[in-house]
């Protein structure tokens, strides 16, 4: 047995709101766990297609979504903002059968996420992130989980910004690579870092330099300590996501006692 990572490619107009693609029994097969299910299910979704009816999924959202998506000022950010929710609420929908409009979600003392227990939050964990207009959503069962996905910005990924939020050891790796590897690595620290906070529930209340990843391009993704707890690091599983060029992913996930090893997959429905 293995702990499987399938990540699932939404190639057209979110995909859950085509009726072509609603009838395929090769996609609908994949919106399942079972409840002893040691899978993470990854999927991403692109959010700038012309295609998308932004009306009809403004709809699914809820009464405090719909404000927040009313506060965007720009266009594109508004758009980006419904499709990532919709996609959250309809995937969701699809695992739990319940109408995605009808779905609840709790939010933690830091904001992070949750499903109401009458909607299956005992079992189901998910995190979203989106960056421009690519979207994850990591769905898995009884344990915590943390995603992260983020355009690479060479004009960000400087020495400079590391210092601020960096350890001195991935401080030191960074300076280490040659300057067209270094915002590759600057990316894979920072998501790794992100998805790992997003897990844990607390946002920048645990100060980024507080821990240390890997983040040498080819290097597994790796929690490789904290200063808070020195048996964190035993806890956690990280990984790279492959997505392009353009983006760098990682994703968080609580180990499983006992531990089963990771092994990833791509599939496209």
């Amino acid at each position: 047995m293995f702990l499987a990572l399938s990540l699932i490619a939404i190639n057209k107009a979110l995909s859950m709101t085509n009726p072509a693609l609603q009838s395929s029994a090769e996609l609908i097969s994949t919106f399942s766990l079972d409840s002893g299910s040691q899978e993470v299910q990854v999927w991403r979704a692109f959010l700038d297609q012309p295609s998308l009816d932004i009306a009809r999924l403004f709809e699914l959202l809820s009464d405090d979504e719909q404000v927040r998506a009313r506060r965007f000022r720009f266009r594109r950010d508004y758009v980006r903002y419904i499709a990532a929710r919709a996609m959250l609420r309809t995937i969701l929908g699809r695992y739990l059968d319940i109408t995605p409009s009808r779905l609840k979600f709790l939010y933690g003392a830091r904001g992070k996420p949750s499903l109401a227990q009458e909607c299956g939050g005992e079992s189901v964990r998910f995190n979203l992130s989106h960056s421009q207009g690519v979207a994850l959503l990591g769905i898995t069962r009884q344990v915590e989980i943390g995603i992260d996905i983020e355009f690479i910005r060479e004009d960000f990924a400087t020495i400079e910004i590391a210092q601020h939020f960096f350890s001195s050891g991935e401080i030191a790796a960074l300076r280490t690579l040659p300057a067209d590897a270094r915002a590759r690595g600057f990316f894979n620290c920072w998501t790794r870092k992100e998805a790992f906070i997003k897990a844990r529930g607390e946002g920048l209340s645990l100060p980024l330099d507080k821990f240390e990843v890997s983040l040498l391009p080819g290097e597994p993704a790796e929690l490789f300590r904290t200063e808070f707890d020195p048996e964190e690091a035993n806890r956690w599983v990280l990984r790279d996501l492959s997505l392009d060029d353009h983006y760098v992913g990682a994703l968080a996930v609580e180990r499983r006692p006992p531990f089963i090893p990771f092994c990833q997959s791509n599939e496209s429905p």
